[in-house]
């Protein structure tokens, strides 16, 4: 199929204009996610219905904890990425094709058939997750229509790496996102995952401007951007461009796919990162892979108390009417709402 986004160059080459790293993909080669092809000087997507994961989720593991709280959300990935993280936690499908070259693995699936089964689940939502939305995105973008004629919600859980005219297409059916912010440094995000910070950053501020909830994560690993320094000029970014009432998560860390040398985040690290968030002014600061902490509860910004109890991955209780403290009446920020009707 055609991909989206690209256009073509002098000696049947492509530049594509999916994401921040604009491929300039010669004659019979790939880009740097591995899953588009330049063939002749037309780019195709190799990943277009091919799903190599589908599974029902509590939103809560997105995690987004202020998106319809305790609703399940379908969940689909193809193989592939546009980043190189030494530390991916779903390598065995996102670095597939760069691992093994030329190989495509996935089920048929059309994007009527994928939200009808959601429909069909009870899910709330479709969220575009496991590896990144963005370079699946011509399937994303099929079935974020067709779930939005369903009256579904859409999710992103995303590197944030896609390009403005990428967001631009999508928004209008994109309702919530997750996004990785992993390091306030530009050095970690080339040296850790072959990227740039910036353009992260960029999207992060479009999607707020644009009005999709924007929710942040930031695994947090031992020696490498656990600096309170630089946690808390991430904080301060996301206060001031975001705006204080952004989530954002704070991931443990555990030894995986080329990082098996690193312990395991301490929860004090944790701690310390999550006060610092609060310090900066966010309101709602999370921790993540560290079940019972109590910091995975939303407690309300004007009186303390626990709106949304959580244990994992469950929402267990809710204290909250509407988008307000049901002890103060304090607006509490998010979508808690069921979705509309198509």
């Amino acid at each position: 199929m055609e991909a989206l986004l690209y256009e073509g160059l002098d000696d049947l080459k492509v530049c594509c204009h999916l994401c921040a790293h604009h491929c300039k993909i010669k004659d019979g080669r790939r880009g740097i996610c591995k899953v588009r092809i330049n063939r002749g000087g037309r780019l195709e997507t190799l990943v277009y219905g091919k799903i190599v994961a589908r599974n029902i989720d509590p939103i809560e593991k997105k995690p987004l904890f202020h998106f319809l709280p305790g609703s399940r959300s379908y969940s689909i990935a193809t193989v592939g990425c546009n980043f190189k993280c030494r530390f991916c936690q779903n390598a065995d499908i996102a670095q597939l094709p760069a691992e093994r070259p030329g190989l495509i693995i996935g089920e048929d699936a059309t994007p009527e058939a994928l939200v009808a089964e959601a429909v069909a689940a009870g899910c709330a939502s479709i969220s575009y997750t496991y590896t990144e939305p963005t370079i699946f995105f011509e399937l994303a973008l099929a079935v974020a229509k067709q779930a939005r004629a369903e009256g579904l919600r859409n999710v992103f859980v995303t590197n944030g790496y896609m390009s403005a005219e990428a967001l631009e297409l999508v928004s209008p059916y994109l309702d919530a996102a997750n996004v990785d912010l992993k390091a306030y440094s530009d050095d970690f995000y080339r040296d850790m995952c072959q990227a740039r910070l910036e353009p992260v950053k960029d999207t992060l501020k479009n999607m707020k401007t644009r009005g999709i909830l924007v929710e942040v994560t930031t695994l947090v690993i031992p020696g490498l951007n656990d600096d309170p320094a630089e946690l808390a000029d991430l904080a301060k970014f996301l206060v001031d461009a975001l705006g204080p009432d952004t989530p954002w998560h704070l991931s443990r860390f555990h030894p995986t796919y080329q990082m098996t040398d690193r312990p395991n985040t301490p929860v004090e690290t944790l701690k310390k990162a999550r006060q610092i968030g609060l310090d900066a002014g966010l309101k709602y600061v999370y921790i993540g892979n560290v079940p019972g902490s109590g910091a995975e509860n939303t407690y309300c910004p004007g009186c303390g108390n626990s709106v949304i109890n959580r244990f994992h991955y469950n929402a267990r209780a809710r204290l909250i009417d509407g988008n307000h403290c049901a002890y103060c009446h304090e607006p509490i920020d998010g979508i808690f709402q069921p979705a509309p009707e198509a």
